[in-house]
C-alpha cells in the first residue's frame, strides 16, 4: 500500500476539492440511512391502521413527504458530487501530467540514453490512468461505502444486535478474501506491465524507423515479436482470471451463508412478534444497503491494487533525482558578449561504465574563434559537445564559460548562449515557421515579429526560395522528423533555427556529413553566414568543411593527440595528416577511375 499513500500525499494540492466532495458524500450517505427510517414509520402507520385502527393519515403523509424529500435531496447531492468528481478527475489528470512532464524535462540525459521513448509515454499513460481511477474510486466508492457501512451497522445495532453482529462479520470475511484475490492479481499485473512497456516501446521504434523495417523486409519479424508478447500477456491474464473467479466463488458463498443467517433471525423475530413489520422492513432495507458496499468491495480493492501496481513506474520516475531546472516564467537569460570556453584537466566517464572516455583534457576556445574537433569514431568528440551543453557532468576537472565555472551555472544559462545544428535532422512534425521560431523561445516576440524574423533567417540560411515553392510557404508541415523535406532542406531549416536563436556560441555536429555535394555546398554557404561573429565548434569527418577554421583539436583514444591550424597539422606527421591523406587518396582513386585526374 506504500504507493497508495504516495498517491494520496502527491494529491495534496487538490485536498480542498476532495474535502468538499467528501462533505457532499457524507451528507448523501446520511440521507441514504434516513430514508429507510421513515419507510419504517410509514409501514408501522399502515399496520396500525389495518390492525388497531389507530393509524394517523397526517403522520403518514408527513412521513411520505420526508422520505421523498430526503430521497430527492440525495439525488441532488449525488449529482453534485459526481459533477465535482468529474471536475476533480480533469484537474487531477492535468496535475499528474504536468508533474510527470516537469520531472522528465529535468532528468539527466543519461536517463534517456537507457530508456525507450515509447516506454516512458506508456508509463505516463498507465500511471495517470491508474492514479485517476483510484482517486475517482476513492471519492465515488471508497468513502461512500465506508460511511454507508458505518451508518448502517450503527442503525442495525439500535434495532437488533444479533443482526448487526452478523452483518459486521460479513466485512472482515469478504474483505480478507477480496484483498488476497486483488494481491494475487496485482502480482501478475506487474509482469504484464513489463511486457506491455517493451511492446509499446518497440511499436514506437518500428513506426519511427518504418523505412528501415520495410527495406530489410522486417514486417513479419516485427509482427511475430508483437504477437508473441501479446500471447505472453494473455497467458498471464488467463492465470489472473482463473485465480480471481475461484476466490470470487468462495467470497460469494460466504456472503450467501451469512445473509441466510441474518434473514432467518429477522423473519423468525418478526414472526414471534419481537419486532414490528416496519422494523422488519427497515432491517431488510439496511441489510440490502450493506450488500452494496460488499459487492463493490472487489471492484474497490481491484482499483486499489491497480493503483498500487499501475502507478509503480510513474512514482519511481517522480522519485528520480532532477539534475536540471527550468524557468516556467520565461524570464530572459543573460547573453554572453565575449564567450570563451575552457576545459581544465577534465575527465569523464558514463554512469554505466568504469572506463574513462577521456582523462585530463585541457584546452581553451576564445571569442570568434572557429575550432574543429577531429578524430576516429569514439575518440570523444561528441562527448565534449555533450559536456559543453551540460548534458552530462564532468567526472573530474572543471569547465569554464567566460571564466565562470559550470558547476555554479544553471543549465538554462549555458544552453541559452549556445546554438546547435545537429547531424541528425532534429525537427518537429510542425510547420516550417514553428520549427524555425523554436530558436526564439526566450525572445518574447509578437506573432508579427516572429514571422518577420523567420523569413529573414530562412533567407540567410539559403532556405527561403525552396520554402516559398511549397503551397503553404512557411506554414507548410514538414512531417515527423522533417520527412517531407530533403536532407539539404532539413539542414537549412536547422541552420535558420540556429540563426533565429542568435546565440554567441555555435556548435555544428557533423552538419554536412549526410549530404550530397550540391546540398553540402548550399548548406556550407548558409553555415558561413551563421558562423559570422560567433565562437564556433565543429565536428566534421569531411576535412573539406574545416579548411577555413582557426584551429583543429585532434582527439585520439580519449586524449588530445595534436592541436594547430589546418596548414600546420597537414604538414606535421600525426593522426590528422594520416586521416587527411586517406581522404585525398580516396578522392584521387575515384577521379582516376573516371579518368578525371
Amino acid at each position: 500500500m506504500k504507493n497508495i499513500f504516495k498517491i494520496i500525499k502527491l494529491s495534496k494540492p487538490l485536498y480542498k476539492l476532495v474535502g468538499f466532495i467528501s462533505l457532499l458524500i457524507v451528507i448523501n450517505s446520511a440521507l441514504g440511512v434516513i430514508t429507510p427510517l421513515f419507510v419504517k414509520n410509514i409501514v408501522d402507520e399502515i399496520q396500525n391502521s389495518v390492525t388497531t385502527k389507530t393509524g394517523d393519515m397526517n403522520k403518514l403523509i408527513l412521513y411520505i413527504a420526508i422520505a421523498f424529500g430526503t430521497g430527492f435531496l440525495g439525488v441532488i447531492m449525488n449529482v453534485s458530487s459526481e459533477r465535482l468528481g468529474d471536475h476533480f478527475a480533469g484537474k487531477l489528470r492535468q496535475f499528474l501530467t504536468e508533474k510527470f512532464y516537469h520531472k522528465v524535462l529535468t532528468l539527466p540525459q543519461s536517463y534517456f540514453d537507457s530508456e525507450l521513448s515509447g516506454k516512458i509515454v506508456n508509463q505516463l499513460n498507465r500511471g495517470i490512468g491508474s492514479i485517476q481511477n483510484f482517486m475517482n474510486t476513492a471519492t465515488n466508492f471508497i468513502v461512500p461505502s465506508l460511511l454507508q457501512t458505518i451508518f448502517t451497522i450503527v442503525l442495525l445495532s439500535i434495532y437488533s444486535l444479533p443482526v448487526a453482529g452478523f452483518v459486521f462479520l460479513l466485512f472482515p470475511v469478504y474483505l480478507f478474501i477480496s484483498y488476497y484475490s486483488s494481491k494475487k492479481w496485482g502480482e501478475k499485473e506487474v509482469l504484464k506491465n513489463v511486457i506491455e512497456d517493451k511492446n509499446r516501446g518497440r511499436i514506437q521504434e518500428v513506426i519511427s524507423n518504418i523505412k528501415l523495417v520495410k527495406s530489410f523486409s522486417g514486417e513479419n519479424l516485427e509482427y511475430k515479436t508483437l504477437s508473441t508478447n501479446l500471447s505472453g500477456i494473455n497467458k498471464i491474464y488467463a492465470k489472473q482470471s482463473t485465480s480471481f473467479h475461484l476466490y470470487d466463488f468462495f467470497r460469494n458463498t460466504s456472503l450467501e451463508i451469512i445473509l441466510l443467517a441474518v434473514n432467518i433471525i429477522i423473519f423468525v423475530t418478526a414472526f414471534n412478534g419481537g419486532i414490528t413489520l416496519g422494523t422488519m422492513v427497515l432491517l431488510i432495507q439496511l441489510v440490502v444497503q450493506a450488500r452494496f458496499p460488499l459487492f463493490g468491495m472487489s471492484f474497490i480493492l481491484g482499483q486499489i491494487q491497480q493503483g498500487e501496481t499501475g502507478s509503480k513506474e510513474y512514482l519511481e520516475i517522480l522519485d528520480l533525482k532532477s539534475v536540471e531546472h527550468f524557468d516556467q516564467k520565461d524570464e530572459k537569460v543573460e547573453r554572453i558578449k565575449s564567450p570563451t570556453i575552457e576545459f581544465k584537466n577534465v575527465g569523464f566517464k558514463y554512469d554505466t561504465s568504469d572506463k574513462l572516455v577521456f582523462d585530463d583534457i585541457s584546452f581553451k576556445l576564445t571569442q570568434n574563434e572557429k575550432i574543429a574537433l577531429v578524430g576516429h569514431s569514439g575518440a570523444g568528440k561528441s562527448t565534449i559537445i555533450n559536456l559543453i551543453l551540460k548534458f552530462y557532468q564532468v567526472t573530474k576537472g572543471n569547465i569554464l564559460i567566460s571564466g565562470k565555472d559550470y558547476t555554479s551555472l544553471p543549465h538554462s544559462f549555458i544552453r541559452e548562449n549556445i546554438a546547435l545544428v545537429f547531424q541528425e535532422n532534429e525537427l518537429f512534425s510542425a510547420s516550417i515557421k514553428e520549427n524555425v521560431a523554436y530558436g526564439s523561445i526566450s525572445q518574447n516576440l509578437t506573432e508579427e515579429e516572429k514571422e518577420k524574423r523567420v523569413i529573414e533567417c530562412l533567407k540567410k540560411a539559403n532556405a527561403y526560395d525552396f520554402v516559398m515553392k511549397f503551397p503553404k510557404g512557411i506554414e507548410s508541415e514538414v512531417g515527423e522528423r522533417g520527412v517531407r523535406l530533403s536532407g539539404g532542406q532539413k539542414q537549412r531549416i536547422q541552420i535558420a533555427r540556429a540563426i533565429m536563436k542568435d546565440a554567441p556560441i555555435l556548435i555544428l555536429d557533423e552538419a554536412t556529413s549526410s549530404l550530397d555535394s550540391k546540398s553540402e555546398h548550399e548548406v556550407q554557404e548558409a553555415l558561413e553566414e551563421l558562423m559570422k561573429g560567433r565562437l564556433t565548434i565543429i565536428i566534421a569527418h569531411r576535412f573539406s568543411t574545416i579548411q577555413n577554421v582557426d584551429r583543429i583539436i585532434v582527439l585520439e583514444e580519449g586524449r588530445i593527440a595534436d592541436m594547430g591550424t589546418p596548414n600546420e597539422l597537414a604538414t606535421r606527421k600525426g593522426l590528422y595528416s594520416d586521416l587527411l591523406k586517406y581522404q585525398i587518396e580516396g578522392d584521387k582513386k575515384l577521379l582516376a577511375k573516371f579518368e578525371l585526374y
